[in-house]
């Protein structure tokens, strides 16, 4: 069976909810990412507490006149934070996206530490043509 842990990019990095949105474009520079999930720096276990992507940065920052070199991570997190076990299988991945329409899913191993993230072009490594179209389709619903 094929696993979260089979299709996430390993390596992925975190950012601290109290640093500024102008590093966290540079890391995702940095590492060629388009995504971070930020930890909140006051949980004793380092949770994490949400994610960013490139596009919250111009959108939410840049384009509604802020200065991203004030503005940090933890003011652009909203909602409830979308993760997935790593040993999850394809079918529970693909649920977790197309139900809450993300298009990016941190993978998270037994101690409950993050371990990679998951993107659409890692999925496409794994679906048939048939699948990618209906997951596509129900995540840009």
């Amino acid at each position: 069976m094929t696993t979260a842990a089979d299709i996430m990019r390993p390596g992925a990095h975190w950012i601290p909810a109290d640093e500024t949105l102008d590093r966290a474009a540079q890391l995702m520079r940095e590492h060629g990412v388009g995504a971070l999930p930020v930890s909140d720096p006051m949980d004793p276990d380092d949770r994490m507490c949400g994610m960013i992507t490139d596009r919250d940065i111009v959108i939410m920052c840049v384009a509604a006149g802020h200065d991203p070199s004030h503005v940090t991570a933890g003011e652009l997190c909203r909602g409830t934070p979308r993760w997935i076990a790593s040993s999850a299988g394809v079918g529970d991945v693909l649920r977790e996206m197309e139900t809450n329409q993300i298009r990016r899913l941190p993978v998270i191993d037994d101690d409950r530490r993050f371990v990679g993230m998951i993107s659409e072009a890692d999925l496409a490594h794994f679906l048939s043509d048939e699948q990618l179209a209906t997951f596509v389709e129900r995540v840009y619903a």
